[in-house]
């Protein structure tokens, strides 16, 4: 493979797909994957626009009318609850000349009128009716509507959209990882949480997939991140290193996880994931006791997950991430702190920790984009042409439950998405 094999196309027109059984070996994966326009435009038809994508949560659409704008790749997507509680998945785009019917981030509304011509929706996406009805033969509506998300699914209040219109259920797509999701709804004293602190838009000027690698990659943090962890006097560092018996795990379908439950059990302290103690926040320990009885001491040791889920949710313990992709070296990511259902007193800290670490002058992600553009940059050389991705595969086992697992800095996660993007890309074509 050369750089002269690669598609550079970015017409958008659909030309013979890249070879990627040779841009994807086991051990590592071939530079033009980040920086080719066409094989974005590939994985745009091959991925967002066929597999189930995070969109939104159903706490930001509490009440019935709610709405607010969201996106699927690079598609506006309007997230609605219509006035009998369904959740629909409308896209932005007026059925007559294309106009955004819909401009306010969120809001509440029983339809969208479009600004160009005055056609109206429902918020279920079904017409209600245009102006000056004799242009069109005065014979009542029209059979146009705004176009739909065909597939929403929704999980623990997580809601997912799939442009195909059929396909494996949301179940299928999530499978090891509805476990991780189960974790951080538990962690609420009432059993669910909520997305209502807002939302933080950081631009990359990267390719998304150097973002999702990122999520679970444990090589990075005692490097990267050593300046903040030295200031907060944290000790996740040591979470990260040769001595820690916390784990990465595949976990199918592209997800992974960086499981630190290992080094917390063996430190056994309630709330130590997240630096506190249940003396400092004794309102929800006692709310977390009431509901769980001796279970609760467990979940309070064992904490939120560090989960990736392809393509595009990352659950960092208090903190959320979605993941946009707008061009082969452009990425958005927009982030949240998570927030528990009955828990204020920890919400409060949730959200002054995040601040601190994903916020404007917030250190963590900044180091993070940092890598992400200066990796951009690197791939964009001529060589050498691959990344390697092999760390930890002479080390990795088989857990009980038929998932690779590796150490704590192995570079498992990585091989996991990588399998099920190649998988995608190839045979996932003719699904």
């Amino acid at each position: 493979m050369t750089l002269t094999d690669i598609p550079t196309s970015s017409s958008g027109a659909r030309g013979p797909a890249a070879p990627y059984d040779e841009l994807i070996e086991a051990q590592r994966v071939h530079g033009s994957l980040y920086t080719s326009p066409a094989i974005f435009a590939d994985e745009l038809e091959q991925i967002w626009y066929r597999t189930w994508v995070y969109v939104g949560h159903v706490s930001e659409i509490a009440e019935p009318n709610d709405y607010v704008r969201k996106n699927i790749g690079p598609q506006d997507v309007i997230m609605t609850r219509s006035a009998d509680g369904e959740v629909h998945l409308l896209l932005n785009r007026c059925a007559h000349r294309g106009n955004l019917v819909c401009e306010a981030d969120a809001g509440n509304s029983s339809s969208f009128r479009c600004p160009y011509h005055g056609w109206t929706y429902r918020n279920t996406g079904d017409m209600l009716g245009y102006p000056f009805h004799g242009g069109y033969g005065g014979r009542g509506k029209l059979d146009l509507g705004l176009g739909r998300v065909p597939r929403v699914g929704i999980y623990q209040g997580f809601v997912f959209g799939s442009f195909a219109p059929d396909g494996p259920t949301l179940e299928e797509h999530l499978g090891e990882a509805k476990g991780e999701i189960d974790r951080l709804v538990r962690l609420s004293p009432e059993g669910e949480v909520e997305i209502t602190a807002g939302f933080l838009k950081h631009k990359a000027r990267a390719n998304w997939k150097l973002l999702a690698e990122n999520e679970t990659d444990g090589y990075h943090p005692q490097f990267v991140h050593a300046s903040i962890f030295s200031v907060a006097q944290s000790g996740i560092g040591a979470l990260y290193g040769e001595k820690s018996t916390a784990v990465t795990r595949a976990l199918g379908n592209g997800h992974s996880e960086n499981d630190l439950r290992p080094e917390f059990r063996r430190i056994g302290a309630p709330l130590g994931w997240f630096g506190t103690t249940e003396e400092k926040v004794p309102e929800y320990s006692a709310a977390m006791r009431a509901r769980y009885g001796d279970a609760a001491e467990e979940i309070l040791i064992e904490g939120a997950p560090h989960v990736m889920i392809f393509p595009n949710l990352f659950i960092a313990e208090i903190q959320m991430f979605t993941i946009q992709p707008l061009a082969a070296n452009l990425t958005v990511q927009h982030v949240t702190a998570v927030q528990f259902k009955g828990a204020p007193e920890m919400n409060k800290r949730m959200l002054q920790q995040c601040i601190g670490s994903v916020g404007p002058a917030g250190m963590l992600l900044a180091d993070d984009t940092e890598m992400y553009e200066r990796n951009q940059a690197g791939v964009a050389e001529l060589r050498p042409e691959w990344l390697d991705v092999r760390r930890g595969v002479h080390r990795e086992e088989i857990d009980e439950r038929g998932l690779t697992v590796g150490g704590a800095t192995d570079e498992t996660g990585m091989r996991g998405f990588w399998k099920h993007y190649k998988h995608l890309m190839t045979e996932g074509r003719a699904q």
